[in-house]
């Protein structure tokens, strides 16, 4: 089968399409036949190897995260899906694969895609949607009524983020440049701040929650504007102990290593009296099936920036690393 593999660590130089052998479901997993994936930040971030310290892998290494295809056949026991059934996944982590024409995927990862939309679409949600589920319901505990800002509103993430929150019952206000403004009215933000001429500390009132999706300086800033003892909950900041324990399952070292990568952020954070928190999201097949029922039901669309036929792979992954995107990044492998 064709994949798009990382030969070692390294720039866009150490990747390559060839031929790899198919993979062989295993007890619980299923064979999917992959018709399209999503592009991520983090396929850049682990072909660098900034998430060295917390996953290697043993090279060459199939890259991808996300995949909306067919279920091929099943390993033992799974019982979930059936051979011909439309699903879509987060791939786990420790093993990637989604880059290909075939991957196995554990059938908890799975579920099935939404019954209106395409191949293409779905392939846009898995790791966004869940990221921005996650965020928002699980770690924020977003309640009607309550304000959340949204840093970066129009990227992958940001663009399942401000709907999920509206879905919630709550008042967004998110940044964008001029172009993204358009994008980000459009899936429900209540209030628009041009990070291009504006501060959004210097014009926004204080709020209940904050999901930062850009890290660094945008970071720093974000702990003035959640009110005392609210959280600020980031997915580009670092990660602080408790990524360690709850969202990797990991022991002592690398809750160690957080702890000192994260002082200066939680040391801010405690300055301004509110929580930091770093979310590592994880596969999670009820979720995604959540996912499924909100984009059925009108609550959530993906946005799709490119679609790119699988070959044409790399330049979807340098359009990515641009940063420019404005939603999902999509390769197909099959009409």
């Amino acid at each position: 089968m064709k994949a798009f593999v990382m030969t070692r660590y390294g720039g866009p130089e150490v990747t390559e399409l060839r031929d790899m052998p198919r993979p062989v479901p295993a007890p619980g997993e299923v064979l999917v036949k992959v018709c399209a994936a999503g592009l991520n930040p983090v396929d850049y971030k682990i072909r660098v190897g900034m998430l060295k310290a917390i996953q290697r892998y043993a090279m060459p290494a199939i890259m991808g995260n996300e995949l909306a295809g067919v279920v091929e056949t099943v390993g033992e026991g799974a019982t979930r899906f059936a051979p011909g059934e439309r699903i879509y996944a987060r791939v786990p982590k420790e093993d990637m694969g989604a880059f290909a024409e075939y991957a196995v995927v554990p059938e908890h990862h799975c579920a099935a895609m939404p019954a209106s939309i395409d191949f293409t679409q779905a392939a846009g949600i898995p790791l966004a949607g869940l990221t921005a589920l996650q965020a928002l319901r699980d770690e924020l505990d977003i309640q009607p009524g309550q304000h959340v800002f949204i840093s970066g509103g129009a990227g992958g993430v940001g663009s399942f983020a401000i709907p999920i929150a509206k879905w919630l019952g709550a008042r967004v206000t998110t940044t964008a440049s001029p172009r993204g403004r358009e994008l980000v009215e459009r899936l429900g933000a209540d209030r628009v701040i041009d990070y291009t001429s504006e501060k959004f500390e210097d014009v926004l009132d204080m709020v209940d929650a904050a999901f930062d999706l850009i890290g660094g300086e945008t970071l720093t800033r974000t702990f003035r504007i959640v009110k005392r003892g609210g959280t600020v909950l980031s997915i580009a900041g670092m990660p602080e102990p408790q990524t360690a324990t709850k969202d990797l399952e990991r022991g002592f070292p690398l809750t160690a290593l957080f702890w000192v990568i994260s002082l200066k952020y939680r040391i801010q954070a405690k300055r301004h009296g509110v929580n930091y928190r770093y979310l590592f999201m994880r596969p999670d097949g009820p979720g995604l099936a959540d996912l499924a029922s909100l984009v059925d039901a009108g609550k959530i669309s993906p946005i799709i920036d490119q679609a790119m036929p699988f070959d044409r792979i790399a330049e979807a992954l340098a359009y990515l690393e641009e940063g420019h995107a404005k939603g999902k990044v999509v390769v197909t492998m099959v009409d």
